[in-house]
């Protein structure tokens, strides 16, 4: 996938910088206000039993805080967090290495988790249920199971294809929370918060601009700020104001609702090289030399919400709404009633 100022993906290198901007606590975190209210509860009735809070599961479209919910619940809990992810667990001792390194209450979250290998997930359903984990002795024959004690634990699971999650790993999750798309005052409250720890002036003109770009996550909220700071620096006076957002949001190619060269080629291909659809994912993911699971989990969920594309039994089609940003006219005659309704 190609470097993307808007892509909801983070580099090595943001890494570093956005752990300052996270918040620690929940009371800090902005946002996701039912899953905030609902993970309270969770937490100070772990709190109040003296147990390690029950397994939870956090799904939705990447860059939206699903690592930093799970680093607030170890805060909250004050205990530590081992972080692994879904591909890198390749054999079931792997995982058996990691269980077996935890401590009473420790969290464990498992980034990407729908990527784990069959073999590595049924190791994992008794660790989870039973705090228990079943090594095999030796071979052949006189091979035996010995079933080895794990101290209580959390296990935090961050997938961007629930779907993809098998029924028994997903009922052994006992919270299982949908993180959605941020709304823009709590976008505006994030970059509020964003500026003033990076220390940039910017007026609320500014910061209304930048949020109205962001694609309602914080992520990218976060990365537009440091570019248009960058911006007002080289090019203005160092404060980030309406005029100084805009140029430079339209010098980065990211227009007024937040869509980059790359989202609207996608729109151009199907509209323009397939009549607006259907087209099915595999034929999309070749036009656009992008593979079809980073089409499916990056591009497509941003056009989803805005109601650009939708999707069909048959492949993707391009709505009214497509066409009106694009300016372009919607076709009429055989299908175009489906291809122009929202």
């Amino acid at each position: 996938m190609k470097d993307r100022l808007v892509s909801p993906q983070m580099s090595a290198e943001e890494e570093i910088i956005e752990g300052s901007l996270r918040p620690r606590r929940l009371a800090e975190y902005i946002g996701q206000e039912k899953i905030k209210q609902n993970l309270s509860i969770l937490l100070e009735a772990a709190r109040r039993r003296n147990e390690s809070v029950d397994h939870v599961l956090l799904y939705g479209p990447p860059g939206l805080g699903k690592t930093t919910l799970c680093n607030i619940i170890a805060v909250e809990m004050g205990v530590s967090m081992k972080t692994t992810s879904g591909p890198a667990i390749e054999h079931a001792g792997d995982l058996a290495s990691i269980l077996t390194g935890l401590q009473e209450g420790e969290v464990l979250f498992i980034d990407e988790i729908h990527r784990l290998a069959r073999a590595v997930e049924e190791r994992l359903y008794s660790a989870m249920e039973d705090f228990a984990l079943d090594v095999m002795i030796g071979k052949g024959p006189s091979a035996k199971s010995l079933r080895l004690s794990l101290p209580p634990f959390t296990v935090v699971g961050a997938t961007t294809r629930v779907g993809s999650l098998t029924a028994p790993l997903r009922d052994r999750f006992g919270a299982i929370y949908r993180m959605e798309y941020y709304d823009p005052e709590s976008l505006k409250e994030i970059l509020i918060r964003s500026a003033r720890i990076l220390k940039v002036p910017a007026d609320i003109e500014g910061i209304n601009e930048i949020s109205s770009r962001a694609r309602g996550t914080p992520r990218i909220v976060n990365r537009l700020l440091k570019r248009v700071r960058d911006y007002a620096q080289v090019k203005a006076d160092g404060v980030i104001t309406k005029k100084v957002a805009q140029e430079a949001l339209d010098a980065m190619e990211v227009d007024e609702i937040g869509l980059d060269q790359t989202d609207r080629n996608m729109l151009f291909t199907i509209i323009q090289k397939f009549n607006g659809g259907p087209v099915g994912l595999d034929t999309l993911a070749a036009s656009t030399s992008e593979d079809s699971e980073t089409i499916e989990d990056v591009y497509e969920p941003y056009l989803l919400q805005l109601g650009f594309i939708a999707r069909t039994p048959r492949g993707r089609i391009a709505m009214r709404a497509a066409y009106e940003h694009l300016k372009l006219t919607p076709p009429m005659g055989e299908g175009g009633g489906l291809w122009a309704t929202p």
